[in-house]
């Protein structure tokens, strides 16, 4: 799942999804909930949900690690209604993030976590195969070669080697070449074209 193209933007409810770049300065911008298409000036607070994260006691969590969490809790369906009691909405983002910082991470950021969930879910927008996909190719180049008769290769691999090579390359020379080059010639031609 991919989260660099949508953006939460300061003032404006809802998620909105990255349309293109205008000129001076502006972002066209859909709504994911309406359709509706408007601008969105790169003064404004923009951000993007991909540099979002939750503070916990340990490490911060990436807000789409987050997702992933609420959306296997909730089997793919919606979570809890955003305009729960505070309280009620702690202790659910509890379940799911347990070392989350009560200190840093207030309640009025869990609703907002939960709302985007919301309108990410009922948009369809929620897709973790590809974490899954990643996670398996993960597990087989961990996995060691027991091929006894494959041995590494030696030296640079051929896409490499490129940077790896010494001295000039063909067709680059060293150093300013001496004597006039083809085609151009030294200072202003005298006595062709013109008249007294």
């Amino acid at each position: 799942m991919d989260l660099k193209d949508f953006f939460a933007i300061s003032g404006k409810p809802g998620l909105y999804k990255f349309i293109s770049q205008g000129r001076n300065s502006v972002m066209i911008v859909e709504n994911l909930e309406d359709k509706k298409r408007t601008t969105a000036f790169t003064t404004a607070k923009i951000s993007s949900l991909e540099d979002i994260a939750i503070f916990t006691d340990a490490e911060d969590i990436a807000l789409k690690d987050v997702f992933k969490a609420i959306y296997e809790k909730e089997n793919g369906t919606a979570s809890i209604d955003h305009k729960s009691s505070g309280k009620v909405l702690e202790e659910y983002f509890h379940e799911i993030v347990p070392a989350y910082d009560r200190k840093r991470v207030y309640a009025s950021d869990v609703k907002k976590v939960i709302l985007w969930y919301n309108i990410l879910q009922k948009q369809e927008l929620l897709d973790f195969s590809e974490d899954k996909d990643e996670k398996d190719l993960k597990e087989q180049d961990e996995k060691p070669n027991k091929s006894k008769d494959k041995k590494p290769e030696k030296g640079p691999q051929k896409g490499l080697q490129k940077g790896l090579q010494k001295g000039p390359q063909k067709g680059l020379q060293k150093g300013p070449q001496k004597g006039p080059q083809k085609g151009l010639q030294k200072g202003p031609q005298q006595g062709k074209g013109k008249t007294a």
